[in-house]
Parts: C-alpha cells; structure tokens; sequence
C-alpha cells in the first residue's frame, strides 16, 4: 500500500462533531485547506506588521505579490476590475498555498480533488453570471451572439458560445485537479524508485533520487504556474462580465 501511488489522494477523516444535530467531519483534506489559509494569512500580517518606509525583505514579497496581482487583473479586466483585486489576490494565493504545501511529506494536497477545484470553479461561474447581470442587464446575453456574426451562422455561433462557456467551471476544475495528480504520482513513482534501489547500492539510488529532486523542482514550479493559470483565466471570464466582450 505504501508504494500504491493513488494511496496519498486518499480522505481520511480525523475527527468527528456534532452541531446543532450535523455530523461534521474533519478530514485531511479539509485541514490541510485550513492550514493553507492561516499560513496565507499569518504570512501577510508579518509582512505588513511594519509597514516602513525603506520596506523589509518580507514587506517587498508582500508588495510585490499585491502589485503582481493588481497588475494581472487591470491588464485582463481594465480599470473597472480594480474594485475585484482583493477576490483575485484571494484565488491565487489560496491555490496556490495548497498546491505548495501538497508537497510537504505528510499533507494533502486538496487541490487534487475534483471535488475542491470544481467547487471553486462553479463560484467563478456564478460570481461571472451576478456580475454579468448587475452591470448589464439582459444585454449579458449578447455575449453568446457576437456583433457581426452573420444571420446564417448566428444559430450554430450561439450553441458554440452557451456550450464553451457552460464549459468553463469543468476546463478550471479538470485543469488543476489533473495536474495536481499527474505531478505527485510522478513524485510517488520515484520516490518508491530511489527507496528501493537504495536497499540494494548506494550508487544505484543516485539516478532516481536526482531525478526525484528535479521533478520536485518542476512540481513546485507547476503549484505556481496552475495558480497563476486559474487565476487569469478567473480574470478573462470576469472580463466578459464587466467589459462584454
């Protein structure tokens, strides 16, 4: 079971309460999500404890990441998404806590789960449609009918549309989830791989572990760059919502 690959996707419920007649349970998923927050937050509020003028190492990670995001979501949505920065900051900074962390020996990576990253595609949905909706009415539909789509092909344009963009909360969700997996059960592999050649020589245990390291590295930077993926993707379709287009 210990070489079983898929083991470590596995939920496991740790405890078990009673409110007000609900069972709720706490799984490794569900603290690891918990841990991923208040490590987020307990990062920002040390960088910003000080706020000084010549700003401290962690003070500039924290502007920095604020100016990075800031940036991303006015190129995306223009000026009128500024007032969607804190939102945007959140979704990135929330996946990519718990892509980050899903590495540690011993956590979990929520993320991996369908369940988690189709969840929070379905709130970009929703939040796309109420925005969609508050800035313009039933005019939101003419985003399934582009101007200068001619008559004949409107029809099959506007089923092509509904379907891509009923689509989207499965693309976010599938994307990441895949990704996740893909990435650690590749990890899981060699690392089985270094252990047990370590059992039989030393030298024999050098290729797989050096492979393990590089494909560490290439994980950590695939936590980030599927983030930074769900992020603006999260900023395009908000663009639809604001700007129409």
């Amino acid at each position: 079971m210990a070489l079983n690959p898929l083991h470590q996707f596995e939920i496991k419920e740790l405890a078990s309460f009673n409110v007000a007649g609900f069972d709720i349970a706490l799984t490794n998923q569900s603290l690891w999500m918990l841990i991923a927050t208040a490590t987020v937050m307990l990062f920002f509020a040390l960088g910003l404890r000080k706020r000084n003028t010549i700003p401290s190492r962690m003070q500039s990670v924290v502007e920095l990441s604020y100016e990075f995001i800031k940036d991303l979501t006015v190129s995306t949505t223009g000026m009128k998404g500024l007032k969607f920065v804190p939102l945007i900051f959140t979704v990135f900074f929330f996946v990519a806590a718990n892509n980050a962390l899903g590495m540690l020996p011993g956590s979990y990576t929520s993320t991996s789960q369908i369940s988690i990253t189709f969840a929070m595609g379905i709130a970009v949905f929703l939040m796309v449609w109420i925005v969609g909706f508050y800035n313009h009415g039933l005019k939101f539909f003419k985003l399934f009918a582009p101007e200068g789509t001619p008559l004949l092909l409107m029809p099959l344009i506007v089923i092509l549309e509904l379907i891509s963009f009923f689509a989207r909360p499965c693309t976010l969700a599938v994307r990441l989830a895949a990704n996740m997996i893909a990435g650690h059960i590749l990890l899981k592999v060699f690392a089985s791989f270094a252990v047990m050649l370590a059992g039989w020589a030393a030298v024999s245990a050098v290729l797989p572990a050096g492979i393990l390291l590089g494909i560490m590295a290439l994980e950590l930077m695939v936590a980030f760059l599927q983030a930074y993926i769900f992020t603006i993707l999260t900023c395009v379709y908000l663009n639809d919502a604001i700007n129409l287009h």
